[in-house]
């Protein structure tokens, strides 16, 4: 799906833009051209990226507590 109809920016594009360690929209702006333009897609974005880093979040988490118990 477009997130940036300006310039062409999908929604995979942002996923692949955070996978490559873009943390703010600031860099995905720098990264992607996302909101470079007219900036209506900012909040799109900034969205987007938010729901990328929780769901790493939450798929990370787990894998981390069973080597936490091991190691007390």
């Amino acid at each position: 799906m477009y997130v940036c109809i300006c310039n062409g920016v999908t929604d995979h594009d942002i996923r692949q833009a955070a996978v490559a360690g873009c943390r703010s929209v600031s860099e995905l702006t720098m990264r992607t051209g996302c909101g470079a333009s007219c900036g209506t897609c900012l909040s799109s974005a900034a969205e987007t990226l938010d729901q990328i880093h929780r769901a790493d979040k939450a798929v990370a988490t787990p894998t981390l507590l069973p080597l936490l118990s091991q190691a007390a």
